[in-house]
């Protein structure tokens, strides 16, 4: 460090690469995750950067950069726990949520839904009523038969020129 303080840049470039080891052990006895080491590292790093001016070269180096790698370390530890304080974390609704292109998905299955519905609208009336009881309702062939009063042979061929209408309105298939 003496040699660095002194201008060599060579030797302020290896003192700072093998200072990372050390930094590193205080780091982890301080109880830093090992998600949290490279940050520690880092801002330990830019501290001996801005302060190496105060190391004095009649002292162990080791000793001041364990000192300034601890203070880092309590910083990261500190940070660390506000923010898990203040963050819940939430697997069913992370889960649950919708993504931007889930959003986007639904908005248009609902413009899909809307311009079907507005085609079912502009069928006649008899092919209307078998896709609205047959196809939205679910109902049965019986049940729709006797809902409307029409027999079932009729609800059938008007589900079939319903369908077949649809088809040629949607994808220009006869």
């Amino acid at each position: 460090m003496a040699a660095a303080q002194a201008g060599d840049r060579r030797a302020y470039e290896r003192l700072l690469a093998d200072s990372v080891a050390l930094i590193r052990t205080t780091a982890r006895r301080q109880g830093v995750a090992p998600d949290g080491l490279d940050d520690v590292v880092q801002e330990t790093l830019i501290t001996v950067h801005r302060v190496r001016h105060t190391y004095d070269p009649g002292r162990s180096y080791d000793a001041w950069l364990t000192a300034i790698a601890s203070r880092r370390a309590i910083d990261a530890l500190r940070s660390r726990g506000r923010r898990d304080s203040r963050e819940l974390h939430d697997d069913y609704a992370l889960d649950r949520h919708p993504d931007a292109d889930d959003a986007s998905a639904a908005t248009e299955s609902g413009q899909r839904a809307q311009r079907l519905h507005e085609a079912i609208a502009e069928l006649p009336p008899g092919q209307r009523e078998a896709v609205e009881q047959l196809g939205l309702r679910e109902r049965s062939l019986s049940e729709a038969a006797e809902l409307t009063g029409r027999n079932a042979g009729a609800l059938k061929v008007n589900l079939h020129r319903a369908l077949k209408a649809l088809r040629e309105r949607f994808h220009g298939e006869p």
